[in-house]
């Protein structure tokens, strides 16, 4: 561990202002913690209150928290999992799909017995936890969710008799098809939204990809029966507005042609609506929010879960600290802080209790249950880099053959994943 005989202490010096010092009692050491986090993933004000609080509770630990941007953050990963440890982090913060590609190579310490002992493995979301796996063992472990939702405008909900958000596919296709009418669409939904289109895959049975066995090879399933029948859903669904069927919700950012047009409803983060309404003003209390539908009332859709999990590097220099750190941060007191805070949705479903009262985040929630994330192998950023569903699902709204397409974008998915192709 590293040793400082007279520690200044300094939460980001980019993030929170001022550095106290503190001198040593001239008893006990004291050793740094180095803690890498993402932008924006936790305000100011509460790492000020999450420092204050850990490091009263282990007064033989500093925290430094660095502040990293998103940016580039996967080769500074890398090479910081590849150094000998002196003056790199301790615990880092990561995408919760990206874990496989660190675990790799046995670069990040192995934590299923303190997630099975310690941390409640068996309540944390599914969209979190399995992602944070490899090879069977726990080496994510899960910080913090956000899923998509449906924001809807309520006012033309009631001007189009829609008396309550469905709850079921078939309830939400025909109050969005008495939307799309009068001049508005009855949801904006983009060709490519990949995100949206895996949940009513998986809802249906389907995968994006398979895995031949306990670390066999994985091949594309976009072709199953359970796979095309998410896609005709999304086809269905995506014909009651006018989204362009060549680029995804970004292109145009589906937020503001939300605010700037007669649009329904759109598919998103909750925390999106902000953005709306300082956009237009004018639907300021007009916006709702509904967990996406799923194929029965009493259970909501499944949905790709985004967020973070916490690593500990093999080479980390503060091991017994780190461990403290993650179970701060993951445990139930800082945890539903950080959830109230930044309407996140917690880590464990026991949880959700803590965003009660904020419509947004509750109907997150509510999704996260059903949450799911994109295959566990260290090459699926391959796919998303070339992203051969994107062009399949626009070939299959401009006319084509859904089967023929989805093969062939299964076989271009099965190439990108094959580990001899780096």
């Amino acid at each position: 561990m590293r040793r400082r005989p007279l520690a200044l202490v300094c939460v980001s010096a980019s993030l929170l202002s001022g550095c106290g010092l503190i001198s040593q009692d001239g008893g006990s050491e004291r050793h740094t913690v180095t803690v890498w986090l993402m932008k924006d993933s936790a305000s100011q004000d509460f790492l000020q209150r999450f420092t204050e609080d850990f490091e009263k509770d282990h007064p033989d630990l500093d925290l430094d928290i660095r502040i990293q941007e998103w940016t580039g953050i996967g080769d500074k990963v890398q090479a910081a999992l590849k150094g000998d440890g002196t003056d790199g982090p301790d615990v880092i913060e990561v995408g919760n799909t990206q874990v496989p590609q660190y675990a790799e190579g046995g670069r990040l310490q192995d934590l299923t017995l303190e997630s099975m002992r310690d941390w409640g493995i068996r309540d944390w979301l599914p969209g979190l936890a399995e992602p944070g796996q490899y090879m069977s063992q726990q080496f994510g472990i899960p910080w913090y969710a956000a899923n998509r939702v449906v924001i809807y405008r309520k006012d033309l909900f009631e001007q189009a008799g829609v008396a309550e958000p469905p709850r079921t596919r078939e309830e939400w296709i025909t109050a969005t098809e008495k939307l799309d009418a009068d001049g508005r669409q009855g949801i904006y939904l983009a060709g490519q939204d990949w995100y949206t289109l895996s949940g009513f895959i998986w809802d249906e049975g389907g995968e994006l990809a398979e895995q031949a066995g306990d670390g066999g090879t994985w091949t594309g399933a976009l072709d199953s029966a359970a796979a095309l029948r998410g896609m005709d859903f999304y086809q269905e669904l995506q014909a009651l507005g006018d989204g362009p069927v060549d680029a995804d919700e970004e292109h145009p950012p589906q937020g503001e042609v939300f605010a700037k047009g007669e649009v329904a409803q759109i598919v998103a983060v909750p925390g999106l609506a902000q953005s709306i309404v300082r956009e237009n003003p004018e639907l300021k209390g007009e916006l709702g929010f509904f967990p996406v539908p799923g194929k029965s009332a009493g259970k909501p859709g499944a949905v790709f879960t985004g967020g973070s999990d916490l690593v500990v590097p093999k080479n980390a220099d503060a091991r017994e600290g780190a461990l403290a750190v993650v179970d701060a941060l993951a445990g139930a007191k800082w945890n539903t802080d950080l959830a109230r805070t930044m309407n996140y949705v917690p880590n464990k479903a026991s949880l959700a209790k803590a965003v009660a009262g904020e419509e947004g985040a509750e109907a997150m929630a509510a999704g996260a249950a059903q949450g799911r994330a994109t295959p566990g192998t260290p090459r699926w950023g391959a796919v998303e880099a070339a992203n051969p569903i994107k062009d399949y699902m626009t070939k299959v709204l401009t006319g084509g053959d859904a089967k023929s397409e989805a093969r062939r974008a299964s076989d271009r998915v099965t190439e990108l994943l094959d580990v001899n192709a780096r």
